[in-house]
């Protein structure tokens, strides 16, 4: 189409280009303007429809961009970290009732699975949440169901109930660490993460899949295997100050009361780590891999404790 700006304001005025130092003889007629010939290609042909018309004649499919667009953004929301944490204003105190308690250092009392902790209300809310560990329940105090419980939570609490919870908890664990995978090595991996997540979300894919991704990310982190290998290694009560645990590879080590005061955990892969009782005070812990919300509440921190900034020290 020609541009408006440029086109002739008068249609006699020639479209040829003048001087204008030279005078026009307005004696002599201007040469008629042939019109357009619409098979000769060097023709210009102004359309007399609007350039953006739709002719509604012809029916339009549905936009399958605008349906992959749809499944992207809802992908995007399962690594959502605010979509993983627990909202006990929606659920039904599942956590109260579906899991098993054993009396030890965790818990004060005996619990069979599905029997309603005794120290829960009526409306649901625990008479003692402000005070658990002053009562000897500080596996409460620690326990997370990364959101698992608002999402399930539908009905009345029944063993079908539980179930369902228990399945939902362990596969928004899985996504909690794969948030974390999708942006380690500068989201090297974050298409992957995300198609893990849609098929985690889908039942399509196995836990010991998420979990091989979950290590190529930590690989690509270090750019290279880990320094120390302590997975699944008996550390209980041991003196780790003085130890470089940094790239260490520590999934499913026994960290149970160990000195991991002032300790730089760089890169270590913490997945399924028990840290409960780990003394982490002055612990530099921003650059820690899968560290959990339940972990760091099991453990001692204070102040001095750096976490990753998606994580908060207990009662802060």
């Amino acid at each position: 189409m020609r541009d408006a700006s440029t086109a002739p304001a008068d249609a006699n005025e020639s479209t040829e280009a003048t001087d204008p130092a030279d005078p026009i003889d307005s004696s002599e007629p201007a040469d008629p303007i042939e019109p357009a010939d619409p098979n000769d290609p060097t023709e210009p042909i102004e359309s007399t429809e609007p350039s953006l018309a739709i002719d509604s004649t012809e029916p339009r499919e549905a936009s399958d961009h605008r349906e992959s667009m749809r499944h992207t953004l809802a992908m995007t929301t399962w690594l959502d970290r605010g979509r993983l944490r627990a909202d006990c204003s929606a659920c039904v105190a599942l956590c109260c009732v579906a899991p098993s308690f054993t009396a030890s250092a965790d818990f004060a009392i005996d619990k069979p699975a599905g029997v309603v902790c005794p120290n829960l209300a009526s409306d649901d809310r625990c008479t003692i949440h402000e005070r658990l560990r002053e009562s000897g329940f500080p596996g409460c105090a620690a326990y997370d169901c990364f959101g698992a419980g608002q999402r399930v939570a539908t009905g009345p609490r029944t063993p079908e109930l539980f179930a369902a919870f228990g399945a939902m908890r362990r596969r928004h664990e899985l996504l909690w660490y794969l948030a974390e995978a999708a942006e380690l090595a500068a989201g090297a991996l974050y298409g992957e993460a995300l198609a893990t997540a849609d098929a985690l979300e889908r039942d399509a894919i196995a836990a010991e899949d998420v979990g091989r991704l979950l290590d190529r990310a930590v690989e690509l982190a270090r750019g290279g295997p880990p320094a120390t290998d302590r997975a699944g290694a008996d550390l209980i009560g041991r003196d780790l100050r003085r130890v470089d645990l940094r790239r260490a590879d520590l999934r499913g080590a026994y960290l149970i009361r160990a000195d991991l005061r002032g300790v730089d955990l760089a890169l270590a892969d913490v997945r399924g780590a028990d840290l409960r009782g780990a003394d982490l005070r002055g612990a530099r812990l921003e650059h820690v891999l899968y560290l959990t919300r339940s972990q760091l509440g099991a453990a001692t921190a204070d102040q001095t404790t750096t976490v990753p900034h998606w994580l908060r020290l207990p009662g802060r």
